[in-house]
């Protein structure tokens, strides 16, 4: 009846906070809290199964140091101003990747390093379409990534 009891116990307790106290009121937000619960119930993705979960902490100590090292980059970048001239671009980046949790983490890695942003994924070509602030060489972000976290996320994941 009550997937998420404390859940509906909180959200009946915060619709009686911002809203007077009557008999009314808590029937309604009681009823509201039970539909909340089971909506999000009904979106409750199945739960991922990580084949090696020990390569997790090597793959967040990768996109740590990468995302430190695409600060400073960036932030020479800007800081250089007109001097130089960033060459933004997009790159179109094919997958291997199926997982649709191993595809989220990478989604999260690509746009939370910054200088790059995941913009669209195709699901019957495997592409990823990316944007890239300064694109030198679009092969060898492609490898990059495809080395560095794509191949790491298959082995997870496998």
């Amino acid at each position: 009846m009550l997937p998420f009891p404390l859940l509906t116990l909180c959200l009946t307790f915060m619709w009686m906070l911002l809203n007077s106290f009557t008999l009314g009121h808590l029937i309604l937000g009681s009823i509201v809290a039970v539909v909340a619960g089971w909506s999000l119930a009904s979106l409750r993705p199945e739960k991922p199964r990580l084949k090696k979960w020990y390569l997790l902490p090597r793959l967040f100590a990768i996109v740590f140091a990468d995302i430190i090292r695409s600060n400073i980059a960036v932030a020479r970048l800007v800081l250089a101003g007109k001097r130089r001239k960033a060459t933004s671009g997009f790159l179109l980046l094919p997958l291997e990747l199926q997982n649709p949790f191993a595809l989220a983490i990478l989604a999260v890695i690509v746009t939370s390093t910054p200088g790059s942003a995941w913009l669209e994924y195709d699901s019957r070509a495997r592409t990823v379409l990316i944007h890239v602030l300064d694109l030198i060489d679009q092969e060898e972000w492609i490898a990059m990534i495809k080395q560095r976290y794509e191949a790491l996320l298959m082995e997870i994941f496998a």
